[in-house]
């Protein structure tokens, strides 16, 4: 299984506005050498213009910012950066709280999330829907960073009572794994290096917690599941009877010699070949792109799937999803058509019915609403115009999710986790 991306972890970062998040990104990239040093000069000569004490890394990212104040949108941000021990990919969004969907985004592939507490202010309500959102996209790993502990004088029990305070309002969440660290993005204090300023806390520094995060079985490895994207039929002399069928492992291990089933059609055969990026090999393992080759002419196309006959994801027209709103000119429309988008197909549904809509600070289940606009959570039942091949979003992130699209101006307008 060496070849999973399992040096590779993608994390995202949730906070309010000015809880540091800027700085944070900036002082793991500078700390942990990630930034050149043409780029170190430049926001050490901005620090000093604008007046300010040291050099203000939050500057690292928010050029950003200048461009949302243009009016570009960004949505959510990408930045890469490594250490000699993994890569990282940092979806960066932005705090405020009518961008609950780009968080959304940005945590729905991520391994970890980070969540800012500004050390004076404790749990507010952003905290808590950032650990809703965190908790309904099945992040496997949450880290809270209990920021600004310099403004606090380092004070354990502030620390404390914080920590008690999260924790008893995310025992009602499904939140797996959650780590809690006192840090100071500012000052550096926690993020790369240990502070001595904390002797009371013996955790991980952030950096060392993310370099060792255990993430290789947060993927499915039981559920074969490969949705097929694309046909390959060369149609030449060379490779006359040639049909590979392309596109991602979305759960289990695939192997040569495998029994298989395909869906719809029900028909059984065996894996004859899998070829990979770098020619033939034995077995495809989850997030994987490779090419089938079956025993035997099966007239396949894409957004069938290739499954284990006696391992079989739902195939069903009805889907109850938990649905994130993402549409700030329509509210979700009852008995309204919307397009689907669920790994490689594409269908049209209508929405049945919305069951209820979710309070996302009392976690309350509200079914007198006033109907579902742009942030919104609810549970929506929808019924597809052809079945769809599901697993529920708890066990398969890929299989589990899909994504509403409005025909008419094909701007997606919500995500949903399946139930």
């Amino acid at each position: 299984m060496a070849n999973i991306d399992s040096e590779l972890l993608r994390f995202t970062t949730a906070g309010s506005v000015d809880d540091g998040k800027s700085t944070l990104i900036g002082r793991l990239l500078y700390d942990s050498k990630s930034i050149h040093q043409d780029q170190y000069e430049q926001i050490k000569k901005v620090s000093e213009k604008r007046g300010e004490e040291g050099v203000n890394l939050a500057l690292l990212t928010d050029g950003l910012k200048s461009e949302r104040e243009q009016g570009i949108t960004i949505d959510v941000a990408y930045r890469y950066f490594s250490t000699p021990k993994r890569k990282f990919i940092i979806a960066d969004t932005p705090g405020h709280i009518q961008y609950t969907r780009n968080m959304v985004t940005g945590a729905s592939s991520a391994n970890v999330a980070l969540i800012l507490i500004d050390a004076r202010n404790g749990v507010v309500e952003q905290t808590k829907r950032h650990a809703i959102i965190a908790s309904l996209l099945q992040i496997p790993h949450v880290v809270v960073c209990i920021n600004k502990m310099d403004l606090v004088d380092y004070d354990q029990d502030q620390y404390n009572k914080i920590q008690d305070e999260f924790e008893k309002f995310t025992a009602k969440l499904e939140v797996k794994d959650v780590h809690f660290i006192p840090i100071s993005a500012l000052m550096g204090d926690n993020v790369v290096n240990r502070s001595t300023l904390t002797p009371w806390y013996d955790g991980p520094t952030l950096m060392y917690y993310l370099e060792n995060v255990h993430i290789a079985s947060d993927h499915n490895f039981i559920d074969a599941r490969f949705p097929i994207q694309y046909v390959i039929r060369p149609y030449s002399d060379e490779f006359h009877d040639y049909r590979g069928y392309a596109g991602r492992v979305a759960g289990g291990v695939m192997k040569k010699g495998d029994d298989v089933m395909l869906l719809p059609s029900g028909f059984t055969s065996k894996i004859k070949t899998i070829q990979g990026a770098s020619g033939e090999q034995d077995h495809a393992v989850p997030s994987e792109s490779v090419t089938v080759l079956l025993e035997g002419n099966f007239d396949l196309s894409r957004g069938d799937m290739i499954v284990r006959p006696n391992n079989m994801p739902d195939v069903s027209q009805d889907i109850e999803v938990m649905m994130v709103w993402f549409d700030s000119d329509k509210p979700l429309q009852v008995n309204g058509k919307y397009a689907v988008m669920h790994t490689s197909q594409n269908v049209r549904c209508v929405v049945k019915e919305v069951r209820y809509k979710l309070d996302i600070n009392s976690l309350h289940r509200d079914t007198e609403h006033d109907g579902i606009k742009m942030n919104d959570v609810a549970r929506v039942l929808l019924r597809t115009t052809k079945p769809l091949f599901t697993d529920s979003y708890k066990n398969n992130r890929v299989t589990g999710s899909l994504i509403l699209v409005d025909e008419a101006t094909n701007s997606t307008v919500g995500a949903g986790m399946i139930i």
